[in-house]
């Protein structure tokens, strides 16, 4: 199949986030383009983000329709309805900081709407299945910690809920009174900490890194508000500890998961390392 080719040129970047670019054009006022980074820029996923969109509209999830995939030079991006005036969270709460405990709680509640969808498992991937086939591919995690991680894996329900993938205030936009979810390639069901270990990921151990706070534009106490505030509206109380200790435990799969989602440099894989080693001495001591 042939697919249009889209002169850059005479486009205007306007964003840009941990998966790509996006870009108008004053021609097309109700269109936008989106490129991803190298890697990501391929046919196959672009017929992918593609076809995922399509679908989680139709399950009735608030999403930017998707009007086609064009080609930018060797690389191929999609072409999706633009929203007027939109706004992510992150930027909300960038822009207005009073406002951090208002954007968490609200994405919890759309988070909560989301979990409580019953999700086309004949569609969508389950997140356990997809768990179970990264942890015969992972090369940072030792064997010892890996059979500590897998037989928490084990005790996890594979729910047939509706989950983001990348749960994120950066992937939940505003317009006026309406909400839109956005970047919707890791789209699956399974069990909602799976989203919420995703969150705590970004929100605390992530949280000192430069590069994600510049994804996100927060500060490292302004993610960490967040997720305070979020898990409290999650719990439904002021103590989250409890929520904290699962989602710590999740965010170990998250980093497992990585795998299904793109490939690992070396240098990643080692930071990885890293990361879960800490995850599984804070979290998974008394297993």
């Amino acid at each position: 199949m042939e697919y249009r080719q889209i002169d850059l040129a005479a486009w205007r970047q306007v964003g840009e986030g941990g998966n790509g670019k996006v870009f108008v054009n004053a021609d097309y006022p109700d269109v936008i383009l989106k490129i991803n980074k190298s890697g990501l820029d391929t046919l196959d996923f672009a017929l992918k983000e593609y076809s995922v969109s399509t679908a989680v509209g139709k399950l009735g999830v608030a999403v930017p329709e998707a009007k086609e995939i064009v080609r930018v030079g060797d690389s191929y991006g999609t072409i999706t309805e633009r929203i007027v005036g939109k706004k992510s969270l992150s930027r909300i709460c960038c822009d207005e900081p009073a406002r951090i405990e208002e954007m968490a709680k609200f994405l919890c509640a759309r988070g909560k709407e989301l979990f409580a969808t019953p999700c086309d498992t004949t569609l969508f991937p389950s997140r356990k299945a997809q768990l179970e086939k990264c942890f015969n591919q992972v090369r940072f995690v030792s064997r010892k910690n890996l059979d500590l991680i897998r037989a928490f894996a084990d005790t996890v329900e594979d729910k047939n809920t509706c989950i983001h993938g990348d749960l994120n205030m950066g992937n939940l936009v505003l317009s006026g009174d309406r909400y839109f979810w956005i970047d919707l390639d890791r789209f699956g069901y399974g069990d909602p900490m799976f989203d919420l270990g995703h969150l705590f990921l970004i929100c605390n151990v992530y949280a000192p890194m430069k590069q994600v706070q510049n994804i996100f534009h927060m500060k490292e106490d302004q993610l960490r508000r967040f997720w305070d505030a979020f898990a409290k509206a999650y719990a439904g109380k002021e103590d989250h500890t409890e929520l904290d200790l699962l989602a710590g435990k999740f965010a170990a799969l998250d980093m497992i998961l990585c795998y299904e989602f793109h490939k690992n440099r070396l240098a990643e894989q080692i930071f990885f390392g890293i990361i879960i080693k800490k995850l599984i001495r804070t979290y998974y001591a008394s297993a």
